[in-house]
């Protein structure tokens, strides 16, 4: 397997944007996100009728590379809110591609990961998949506030305040954040359905109906809701509480630190184990 951050691979109809950190968890580095955004551009006039995005390795996305979040690899909050707005962006990228955009989900899918899948026009997650809030309280709400539109503002703000909340598969297609959970045996194939049908429409036509679909969710708020929350998660970066946060991750290691904000996920709580 290429050791590329980001795997482009032609499948019919599909032309797949795979992840491919699997031995760091598919964290989202510089170079992978910038591939990412070059690979993406590409397929606006390159390619299938429609672009996948899958991962390689037990899981699609553990979230931000914690080595290079938050404030320590840039030059204080403008340069942080400048990188933050970059990186949603490349989500809004997928937005405003002119082809479908699917994503097919399983395993973990954490942090930021969590952010990038409701930016795809179709969601399809396998029955193991686990969607979740950053394990550590270290930001300023940059993950939920782009589940409103999805989700409602009640969801989004008790999957926020909870530390590394999760959900599972059934709950995100209920919560209205995905649109089926299948087997994890199946996902791919499901997809690959999908896209086999979504392509017999002509591609002109695919394009006029995602812009005008989207346009009606841009009028009830779907882009200004996005408007500020770089801002607001660079700010509490340098936080006096978040920056103690940090700085017990590096005395007393990651784990031990996630550890102390563990507890049972929505999931657990609704259903009363």
């Amino acid at each position: 397997m290429s050791d590329a951050p980001i795997l482009l691979e032609h499948d019919g109809p599909v032309s797949w944007i795979v992840l491919n950190r699997p031995d760091a968890a598919n964290a989202l580095s510089v170079e992978l996100l910038e591939a990412f955004s070059d690979t993406l551009d590409t397929l606006r006039t390159e390619g299938g009728p429609v672009v996948g995005l899958r991962a390689n390795g037990k899981g699609f996305c553990s979230g931000m590379d914690l080595a290079k979040y938050g404030g320590d690899a840039v030059a204080g909050p403008m340069g942080d809110v400048a990188r933050l707005q970059t990186n949603l962006g490349r989500w809004m990228a997928m937005w405003d591609h002119p082809k479908p955009v699917i994503a097919a989900v399983h395993g973990y899918c954490m942090g930021v990961g969590a952010q990038m899948i409701g930016f795809a026009d179709i969601t399809v997650v396998s029955d193991d998949v686990r969607i979740g809030e950053p394990g550590l309280p270290i930001g300023g709400g940059y993950v939920a506030p782009a589940w409103v539109s999805h989700v409602g503002v009640k969801r989004a703000k008790e999957f926020s305040f909870l530390p590394g909340n999760h959900i599972d598969g059934p709950t995100a297609v209920a919560w209205g954040l995905v649109n089926h959970c299948v087997s994890a045996g199946r996902l791919l194939d499901v997809v690959r359905e999908l896209a086999a049908r979504i392509a017999t429409v002509p591609p002109e036509v695919l394009r006029g109906k995602k812009a005008s679909i989207n346009r009606a969710a841009e009028a009830q708020g779907f882009r200004t809701a996005l408007a500020g929350i770089s801002e607001s998660d660079a700010l509490l970066h340098f936080e006096p509480s978040v920056l103690a946060i940090r700085e017990r991750m590096k005395r007393d290691g990651l784990k031990s630190v996630l550890a102390e904000f563990r507890g049972r996920s929505s999931n657990e709580i609704a259903g009363g184990e």
